[in-house]
């Protein structure tokens, strides 16, 4: 019974590999549009956008365009070619216009744009765009079901982008390069004005101000000593609690002492 099941799939994928090569080879179109309708409603996407990229010049202008066109995208993102499917949806999202495919589309092209975005450490343009594209989907859709998921998306991308401000920054810290880790907590500041790393940033931020004034030489010593002691009332009428409120308040007496030699 087993070996009956076993030879009747391999005849049953023998026909059907038979029947791909077929429309593969052939000029058929009608043919190349149905089998690949089949495949991929079947989930077989590669194979179905083998046959889709033979036809979609032939069937513009044509009544099954919109329903070719958005397979064929949707291919590109299900295999996760993201760079080809953002084009495509667009492309499609702007033809078709009045599609009920429209707003799905449009969200799955903007989402294409989330899927390449970088590693926090590598260069952040494509963070960026992906960030204004998934804002531009809201902007055009304010009432769409995918909007908690778009929301969700930048919120994500954003954190991305403070976090490697705030990296950048942390690693002048480490590397004893204190006005240049003041700075760039500045920076980061007026950047992202609530994020999340904030308390870090401020902590981070007085940490390299004590580092310089205790380091520093003595015409330069009383000044920086003040500007740290202004950092760590900053940080105290913020959060008070902190994690790391004793390693401060360690420090800022240290500086206070410095301060009356």
């Amino acid at each position: 019974m087993k070996r009956t099941l076993l030879t009747l799939l391999v005849i049953l994928l023998f026909f059907s590999c038979g029947e791909y090569q077929k429309a593969i080879n052939g000029d058929d179109i009608a043919t190349k549009f149905a089998l690949g309708t089949s495949l991929f409603d079947d989930g077989k996407f590669t194979k179905a956008n083998r046959l889709f990229e033979q036809i979609v010049p032939k069937y513009r202008g044509k009544p099954q365009a919109q329903k070719l066109m958005y397979m064929h995208a949707m291919c590109f993102y299900e295999t996760k070619d993201f760079y080809t499917s953002n084009y495509r949806m667009e492309k499609f999202v702007n033809t078709y216009p009045n599609s009920e495919k429209n707003e799905e589309i449009a969200f799955l092209a903007a989402k294409s744009y989330y899927f390449m975005s970088p590693i926090f450490s590598k260069d952040q343009t494509d963070t960026k765009v992906a960030i204004d594209k998934l804002q531009l989907f809201i902007n055009t859709f304010p009432e769409s079901e995918y909007i908690t998921e778009v929301n969700e998306l930048i919120f994500e991308l954003d954190y991305k982008l403070e976090f490697k401000s705030y990296s950048k920054a942390l690693q002048y810290n480490t590397l004893n390069d204190h006005e240049s880790a003041i700075k760039s907590f500045d920076n980061f500041i007026v950047e992202f004005p609530g994020s999340s790393l904030r308390e870090k940033v401020l902590y981070f931020k007085f940490d390299s101000a004590y580092k310089l004034a205790i380091n520093s030489v003595k015409y330069k010593m009383q000044e920086r000593i003040m500007d740290a002691m202004g950092y760590y009332n900053s940080f105290i009428k913020y959060y008070n609690d902190s994690e790391y409120t004793e390693d401060l308040k360690t420090k800022f007496n240290e500086l206070k002492q410095l301060q009356t030699t």
